[in-house]
Formats: structure tokens, sequence, C-alpha cells
């Protein structure tokens, strides 16, 4: 988003909307909230603002909606005595830049072509950081992520690895506290110079922390339903040959090139899921023994302490690489459950138990294999910087890891808990309209 390119095609009938808004004044009340009152030279602002960002839906009503969301934001952070420094809201308010790609003085010279003041970007970023902070300090230490939550959130029966699937190369970029701002812009003068594929995959061999890197960032087909929320937006925008906007991950800012979309289908096609299960071999006529695994194992990882533990053999493999017969059975099971149908040489029991139904690597190579070896003399690129070294789990080549799955469960319940706390606020506030 180039805010100085949307800057003269703002509607000239908004003004209207506006003048009637403060037709007593600039400063009259327009909206009460408890004590607080939101003023219609607020209101105007806030409107200009969203209608340069291209915020969807009806402006107005959205400028409205969102200044009284601030307003208890901030009356809540002054009830708990947190107040953020000026410091972090300047962070703050330069990480919002970076997002056009622009440092905070432009954004700030941008905006007032329009009419926005820097008042009113200063007062959005501040209600929008104190809130996160309030809200990661009420609920982050009460959030748990389950190892169950995990696997349901990969599970190809939960629609993980279902739709459209997508060829990409991609550079994973580090961007710790503070540097976010600076690496997206990195981020996008690669986006603008490195144009080809093979300019893109020697800056992924330059530059990305990924293990993709060692093959130019390229990535095999992946169901675009196993990419963060954020990736996910950004590539589903992209055509052919396009390169995405910086995508900030956790610590890291993304960048990535769409060389092939599949469509797909809305189901996965089952040789491609990976079947997580366990097996053990138990002596022929072990029925008994069958039967209290059966009956006491309720997660593969029990059959561990239920058994010597070296008897339980546990696979993750594609389905159309796991023999027929076991295969078949493990069809018939839903996660967590087992059966001792089959049997083995000499009447032994197969003794299995599908762990989970998953989708989360690409369509190439289950099994990786090691990472790119990193030699102890650093390697130069061209211009005589050091390459960086990978970082085991970093980037999408094999789908999210379960560190990744876990953040993003975690976030979907803060981000659920905080709604809820903002929606309590609003219904124990006065709010009302001259």
């Amino acid at each position: 988003m180039r805010l100085t390119s949307l800057i003269f095609a703002m509607a000239v009938n908004l003004m209207p909307a506006l003048a009637a808004q403060a037709q007593d004044g600039p400063f009259s009340p327009v909206v009460r909230v408890n004590d607080s009152a939101i003023t219609a030279y607020e209101l105007e602002q806030r409107i200009l603002f969203l209608q340069l960002l291209r915020f969807p839906g009806d402006i107005q009503a959205e400028a409205e909606k969102g200044l009284i969301e601030d307003r208890l934001r901030l009356a809540t952070a002054r009830q708990v005595g947190f107040k953020l420094t000026d410091e972090q809201i300047a962070a703050g308010m330069t990480e919002f830049a970076s997002r056009a790609n622009l440092d905070t003085e432009q954004f700030l010279a941008a905006i007032a072509q329009g009419g926005v003041e820097p008042e009113t970007f200063r007062d959005f970023v501040e209600a929008g950081i104190a809130w996160r902070e309030l809200v990661r300090g009420r609920f982050l230490p009460a959030v748990r992520v389950s190892e169950a939550e995990i696997d349901r959130a990969l599970s190809a029966d939960q629609g993980r690895g279902a739709g459209p699937r997508v060829l990409l190369s991609e550079i994973i970029l580090r961007a710790r506290g503070g540097e976010v701002g600076r690496v997206r812009r990195m981020a996008q003068d690669i986006a603008e110079t490195a144009t080809s594929e093979s300019a893109f995959a020697k800056a992924a061999q330059e530059m990305s922390l990924a293990p993709s890197r060692a093959n130019g960032g390229r990535v095999d087909w992946i169901p675009l339903s196993n990419l963060p929320p954020q990736a996910r937006a950004a590539i589903a925008q992209l055509g052919q040959g396009q390169i995405s906007e910086p995508v900030p991950l956790q610590g890291y800012v993304g960048l990535f090139m769409l060389r092939g979309m599949q469509e797909g289908s809305a189901e996965i096609a089952p040789a491609a899921a990976v079947i997580d299960y366990a097996q053990l071999t138990l002596p022929a006529g072990a029925t008994a023994e069958a039967q209290r695994l059966q009956a006491n194992a309720r997660t593969c990882d029990e059959l561990y302490s239920l058994t010597d533990g070296g008897q339980v053999r546990r696979e993750k493999a594609k389905r159309g690489a796991i023999p027929a017969n076991i295969g078949a059975e493990l069809d018939r099971l839903d996660d967590n459950e087992t059966s001792a149908n089959l049997r083995g040489t000499g009447g032994q029991i197969v003794f299995l138990m599908r762990c989970a139904r998953l989708a989360t690597v690409a369509e190439g190579d289950l099994n990786p294999g090691p990472l790119p070896q990193i030699p102890l003399t650093p390697v130069l690129t061209a211009d005589g910087d050091v390459v960086p070294s990978v970082v085991e789990g970093l980037g999408y080549g094999y789908g999210p890891t379960r560190d990744q799955v876990r953040e993003e469960v975690a976030n979907r319940k803060l981000a659920q808990l905080a709604e809820n706390w903002l929606a309590e606020l609003k219904a124990n506030a006065i709010i009302s309209r001259p």
C-alpha cells in the first residue's frame, strides 16, 4: 500500500457527511463514552484516516465504532495504572508505517496530504498497543495450548491441507525487537529488485534463514491452509511470478514469490494425507493384553507407559506409502482409536493405534533430510557479507512446525479473549449521543 497514490483518489462526496457532523462546531461532542466525549473533529479525522487506509465497509460507522472502543481501551489502561512510554508509542508508529514501506516521517507526510493530523495517527497507535499489552498481561499467563489441540489444528480432518495448493519460493529474514520496520524495508528492496525467479533464488541463498535457501528458497507444492494466516492472506493475493509484500512473522519477516497455484478440491487426496500411528507386535494368543491396551490407552503417548516403551514403534508416513493391510485398518479408525484385528507371522497380534491424520508436509519427500551444513569458515556473498546460518524449523517447505501451530492456536485464543473482554466493557459502558 502506497498512501501517496491513494490520497488524491479520495471521494469528494465524503465531505458533506463530515460537514454535517461538524455543523455545531468541530469540537462539539457527537458521542459520549462514560465520562469521555468524542468530538466531531475526532470523528472526521478517523473517517479520513480509514479512508486513506482503504478500510472496508461503512467508513463512518467503523470510525465511530473504533473511537468508542479506543476510549474503552485507554480508560481500562488508566484504571489499572498502565501507561505506555513515548518510546513504545514511537516504535508502534514506526512499525505501522513500515507496513506501507515508509518511515514514520514519510507516513505522516503522506496522511497530512489527506488532511489527517499526526495526533490522530498517534492516538490510533497508542490505543492499539495499550490494548495489546493489556490483553497479553491479563490473559497470556493463563493461555495453555495442549498437544492435543496442536494435533487437532494440524489434522487433515479439521481442514488443514484442504483447498488450493501453491508453489512458492521463500525468503525468511530475522527481525528482532525494534527491527521490524528496518527489516520490512530491506525485504521490500529485495522484492523490488529481485523480480525474476533466478534473482529471487540468489537473494534467498545469500540472505534467507530458512533451510530452503539451499534450494534457492524454492518450496515444493504445499496446501495454502498449511501457512500461517498472515502469510496465507498475502500469498492469496498474488498472481503468477509476483512477490508478496513483506509479511511480519513472529520474530521474522517473510517474502514469498508465487511460482504456481492449483485450485484443488475441498478434500485432501487420501494418498497425500499423512498418518501418524503407533504399532506394536504382541505374541500370538495375547488377546487379554490387547484388550487391556484398548481399554486403557486414550492416546498414542499413553501406549509407552502401558507397555515396555521399546515395543512401540511410532510412524508418520503418507497414506500411499503405508503397507496396504495396515493402511486399510488405519482408515477404519478415528484419532486415538485402536485395532487388534491384524495378524502377523505365526499368528502374532499387530496392535495399531491411529494418532492423527495430518496434512503438514509439502508434496515432496516427507523426510527432507539433514539441514544444510554450515561450514566453520563463514561463506561470503559476492558483496563480502557473511551468509547467515539457517534456523531449524523455519520456513514453510514442509508445512508448519508444532511450535508455529502452537503460536497460531494461542493467538486465536488471545483474540477471542480480547474480543469477549471488549464486548463486556461495551456492555457495561454508558454510551450516548447528543
